[in-house]
């Protein structure tokens, strides 16, 4: 199967250190190349693959402080998408830049899908999806899909990684561990309170946008600052994870907002460590409450769920995350998506008798 693969130019394939979207675009792709697909990825030229390569722009745009619009390399991008569809007859394309590809794609012959990684509950969504009922979506949970029900969905795709990436470490479990993305959705400050309720050490991997650099300076700053309970170690890699991971009680997720995947659950779990999180979005759909780690409502659950860390079997953790978890399976998935698609999309011959 010939595939395009349209990945967002903020961060590279994969992305040098925090990147949900592209990471898994990263492992999507090559699993795809490795089941005998011929693949062409669209992204930055300092992503790294064993796909064919079309750069729309040298670096990746959050690392490239001379680019101010990067909604203008976006729709370079789209366009050379659409132009190399005339050339090269792709199969199937599959976006990973929410709706920005609806308007142009829909309207030329290549099936094309577009996976949607963000939330989808603001107002400003509602007339997106009710213009483009007909564009084929595919969900990253079923919880992403609530706010707008009646959008085309193809088929929730729950994101996995590859399964010897993250490995679990022989080390001994002692602390609390934060890791992605430091923000006010993400409840960095409750778990700081969560782990001194407990009296348990905290260590927090996360990288600060400078969005939410006030945040940062304002509420968390001084809640690490002289406190001999919390580590701020700072944005971590992929290399770094496992022993990060494989060191720690559990990971702690008091999220506020409708989290559509929550791609460190399933770091942690490939690692072995069991995960405690806010009921919010996909968080049931991702943990076995009981067995990978445990959903809570709020931060007087999530401190008693934390005595109850030791009791998981990590061993039984690890071995879910390679029955649900694994990038082999999110390819397949994907495939099953791609054709049908292309069987709806194959023109249907109609017989004709010899009266007419």
């Amino acid at each position: 199967m010939r595939i395009a693969q349209v990945a967002p130019l903020t961060e590279a394939v994969p992305p040098k250190l925090y990147g949900g979207t592209e990471r898994v675009v990263h492992w999507l792709t090559e699993e795809l190349v490795a089941l005998g697909h011929d693949v062409t990825l669209f992204a930055s030229g300092d992503s790294q693959t064993s796909a064919k390569l079309s750069p729309t722009w040298p670096k990746a745009l959050r690392l490239d402080g001379s680019v101010r619009d990067p909604n203008a390399l976006h729709m370079v991008m789209l366009e050379s998408v659409r132009q190399k569809c005339d050339d090269e007859e792709f199969d199937i394309l599959h976006f990973h830049l929410d709706y920005y590809p609806f308007s142009l794609f829909h309207r030329q012959p290549t099936p094309f899908l577009t996976t949607l990684h963000g939330r989808l509950d603001l107002p400003e969504h509602q007339p997106v999806f009710s213009i483009f009922k007909d564009v084929p979506i595919i969900s990253i949970s079923d919880a992403q899909r609530r706010p707008v029900p009646n959008a085309n969905w193809v088929r929730t795709v729950l994101h996995g990684l590859p399964e010897q990436l993250l490995m679990p470490q022989p080390v001994t479990p002692s602390y609390l561990a934060v890791l992605g993305r430091i923000a006010p959705e993400k409840g960095v400050d409750r778990a700081i309170n969560i782990a001194m309720r407990c009296g348990i050490p905290l260590k927090i991997a996360a990288k600060v946008d400078r969005a939410d650099q006030d945040y940062f300076d304002q509420l968390i700053s001084p809640l690490i600052r002289g406190n001999p309970l919390v580590e701020y170690i700072g944005e971590i890699g992929d290399h770094e994870k496992p022993e990060f991971l494989s060191g720690a009680l559990g990971l702690l997720l008091p999220i506020a907002w409708p989290e559509p995947f929550g791609l460190v659950m399933i770091e942690s779990m490939a690692c072995g460590t069991p995960v405690i999180a806010y009921n919010r979005g996909s968080v049931p759909e991702v943990i076995d409450d009981g067995v990978t780690g445990f959903v809570v409502e709020d931060e007087l659950s999530a401190v008693a769920a934390v005595s109850r860390l030791r009791d998981l079997s990590r061993a039984g953790v690890r071995e879910r995350f390679e029955q649900r978890f694994t990038a082999r399976r999110m390819a397949l998935d994907y495939l099953a998506a791609y054709r049908r698609l292309i069987e709806r999309a194959e023109p249907r011959i109609r017989l004709v008798s010899s009266a007419e």
